[in-house]
């Protein structure tokens, strides 16, 4: 049997005029006139054979027989973002959009891209570099990887991993008039923060790392500031003081030994939030979010199983010959 249904422009007017309970929000929404909102809800209203408004002075006030229907009218709006969402999936197949943090493409994702590529040349990548949030209704992005608490109401969040945070510096500091040897050391260097440039303190963490690690007579509030990790980590590759970063951020400073880890032996401080990955559950099953989802998680694995890998540190070892050489200089 044919379905009798309401115009359709009818029903976007009266689903959005319902979720503002205003014409004038509903129309800047869909852009047009309140007039043309209001118009479009009389017509639903002459076709259904009942009202749905309540106009008050300066309100509207949705009738019972509305509130009973929204709920199933909101889930029909969705199926049919789905629907139209896989419709056009093939006409994108061959072009995968990520929005990641640039920080964390930059350093963690860019490095590991090229074997994605190798695994499926058919799929080229975009990545959308931004710390803004992602749209997935509006913005042409297939997929986040994003830096959270998870749990994103309507999206599927897949976590990665947790990050761990650790003091990096230039090698060069580990010799000299105050060499690096001891935490406690740190008070005779600058604490180079990365602070959010929509806080207005700065980041907590090297304060929480530095009573973690048993420190005291340090201030974890002083020292540049710096809007950026990219900035903050060339401050500290540049001798400028000590960074308290990611390790998902500094994987190849300190493999080239641009960065090196003073205090290796002391814990690592695990961050409170996780790297997740995030995308509309519409677009679970297109082959290019399946491909990229797999491979992404098994990137992640490996780069957990490195990190929980027993091995020498390389900066514990240079930070021993420092101590040693500060030690056989003190008795010259």
């Amino acid at each position: 049997m044919p379905r009798r249904l309401p115009p359709l422009n009818a029903l976007r007017a009266f689903e959005a005029a319902a979720r503002h309970l205003s014409f004038k929000d509903a129309a800047d929404e869909l852009g047009v006139t309140p007039a043309a909102v209001s118009q479009q809800v009389k017509l639903l209203e002459e076709h259904v054979g009942a009202a749905l408004f309540r106009r008050l002075t300066r309100a509207l006030v949705l009738t019972e027989t509305a509130q009973l229907a929204l709920p199933a009218l909101r889930a029909g709006f969705d199926h049919l973002a789905d629907a139209a969402e896989i419709l056009s999936s093939d006409t994108r197949q061959s072009v995968l959009t990520v929005s990641v943090a640039p920080s964390f493409g930059a350093k963690w994702l860019v490095p590991r891209l090229s074997r994605f590529q190798a695994a499926h040349p058919d799929i080229d990548v975009l990545i959308d570099a931004a710390d803004r949030l992602v749209d997935f209704e509006r913005d042409t992005v297939d997929m986040a990887l994003r830096f959270g608490p998870g749990g994103y109401p309507g999206l599927v969040v897949e976590r990665l991993f947790a990050d761990r945070l650790f003091p990096v510096c230039s090698p060069a500091l580990l010799k000299g008039a105050h060499p690096l040897r001891l935490p406690e050391d740190l008070r005779h260097h600058h604490l180079i923060h990365y602070q959010k440039p929509q806080l207005s303190d700065a980041d907590p963490a090297w304060a929480m790392w530095l009573r973690a690690a048993g420190v005291e007579g340090v201030d974890g509030t002083r020292g540049p500031r710096f809007s950026a990790h990219t900035l903050a980590l060339e401050a500290a590759v540049a001798g400028q003081g000590v960074a308290l970063v990611e390790s998902s951020l500094v994987e190849d400073d300190l493999a080239s030994g641009r960065l090196v880890r003073p205090f290796a032996e002391v814990a690592q401080m695990e961050t409170e939030f996780s790297y997740n990955i995030v995308y509309p559950q519409a677009r679970a099953q297109q082959p290019k979010i399946r491909h990229f989802r797999d491979w992404v998680l098994a990137e992640a694995r490996a780069f957990l199983g490195v990190q929980d890998r027993p091995r020498d540190d390389d900066a514990g070892a240079v930070a021993g010959e420092a101590a040693e050489d500060g030690l056989s200089n003190a008795a010259e």
